[in-house]
């Protein structure tokens, strides 16, 4: 067996409900009620495994969903700014119709590339990848194999690093996976590269959970 990386995305937010971009806002916002049951649910299912460490964004919604797996088994977490979420500078709280509307060339852009292209004030893709990349080589220095690792952390990040290890264009990250929120994905990192286990897995989740509304 090789280390093995848990990829968790922050259950719902107010944001994640309506579709609007929700990076680093001033505000911070945290998890709704049903968010908290999310981080909940994963927490009883997967509190059993063999938990080495976990690597968290420092943003709040992160926070609060590695909360009750860190508590129940007793991990610190070990906050990683290279997991924040993408920046999307004048974008940050705007809903993406608002934004086609008022930015509609420079939207446009964006989407067609976003590994290359930028919000105004805001991140590409490739800047997330090279700041979140630090964070994969400090656990795979750090950890050794068997290890079972803890990585919460965001829509766009956790894709964007998926692609990353499997060798696909970051700037198509939209293009290959849905990450909903809650979704949990495993990589083994073999002597033979990584191994996907599975991509946005919600079991954990009841039903009600699954149904609601996620972007």
């Amino acid at each position: 067996m090789g280390l093995m990386l848990y990829f968790l995305r922050h259950g719902q937010t107010a944001y994640s409900k309506t579709g609007g971009y929700c990076g680093r806002l001033e505000n911070d916002p945290g998890l709704t009620p049903e968010g908290l049951e999310m981080a909940q649910a994963f927490a009883d299912t997967y509190c059993s495994l063999p938990w080495k460490a976990a690597y968290v964004s420092p943003l709040r919604r992160t926070i609060q969903t590695a909360t009750p797996l860190c508590e129940a088994v007793g991990l610190t977490m070990n906050l990683r700014e290279g997991l924040q979420e993408i920046g999307y500078g004048l974008w940050e709280g705007m809903h993406p119709d608002e934004i086609n509307r008022q930015f509609h060339d420079l939207y446009t852009r964006w989407l067609t590339d976003p590994a290359w292209y930028a919000p105004p004030g805001g991140e590409r893709g490739i800047d997330i990848y090279r700041r979140s990349s630090e964070v994969i080589d400090e656990i795979k220095y750090t950890h050794g194999d068997e290890d079972h690792i803890l990585i919460v952390s965001h829509k766009a990040t956790i894709r964007i690093i998926l692609c990353g290890l499997l060798g696909i264009d970051i700037g198509r990250y939209r293009d290959r996976f849905d990450m909903p929120v809650a979704a949990l994905s495993l990589v083994e990192l073999t002597e033979r590269g990584p191994l996907f286990h599975f991509i946005a897995d919600r079991s954990h989740l009841n039903d009600y959970l699954r149904s609601l509304p996620s972007t």
